[in-house]
């Protein structure tokens, strides 16, 4: 599961539009966890025990139920109500509530530098295009707001590797680096509303 809390930092942080509500409900977080639970479990059997490639699609929908009623806990403290929204063509976008706080006070600010100006919890969107291919995922950044507000890259990094940060990794994510796909997956293949992971 800690996977896919990665992927979801990741994910928001790097991929806006304007969100409408989606109706999520415990039924489709089951059904998502059911769907988690099957990749892992391919992800565990070897390949060349398997006779063909399998896949497995998933829904926005699902998804972000899952969010709300499963992964309170593996979403890192102080990124509240994420959303995630797979556009077509590989474009995912994200939303979330983000602690500009925690993130501002980790050190001293030059009146040149844009955190230094960004106080409280706001709302973050980002949008960007995923491209997927051997085990290996890849993230190009397109554009990310803040309270509807452009933001640079370099703002939407320094956020990224305060929220990833782990203590094997205390600096967390590169926004630019290659990254690989857990589980086996092979490809993540992004149309709208849904998601097929190859695996």
């Amino acid at each position: 599961m800690r996977v896919l809390a990665g992927l979801t930092v990741a994910l928001f942080l790097m991929s806006g539009q304007q969100y409408a509500q989606p109706r999520l409900s415990k039924a489709d977080g089951d059904r998502f966890h059911a769907k988690l639970t099957r990749i892992a479990t391919l992800g565990n059997t070897p390949r060349a025990s398997r006779r063909a490639a399998q896949s497995t699609v998933v829904s926005d929908v699902e998804v972000n139920s899952y969010l709300r009623y499963y992964a309170q806990d593996q979403i890192p403290a102080g990124i509240v109500e994420p959303v995630l929204s797979a556009q077509g063509d590989g474009i995912v976008s994200g939303r979330a509530i983000v602690d500009l706080d925690a993130v501002r006070k980790q050190k001293q600010r030059g009146w040149l530098d844009p955190a230094g100006y960004l106080t409280g919890k706001l709302p973050l969107t980002a949008r960007g295009r995923l491209t997927t291919e051997n085990g290996v995922g890849r993230f190009v950044l397109e554009s990310a707001e803040i309270s509807g507000v452009t933001v640079p890259k370099s703002l939407i990094q320094e956020l990224l590797s305060y929220y990833s940060a782990t203590a094997d990794d205390p600096d967390g994510i590169n926004i630019d680096d290659p990254f690989e796909l857990p589980s086996q997956i092979r490809e993540i293949r992004v149309t709208p509303g849904t998601a097929t992971i190859v695996q």
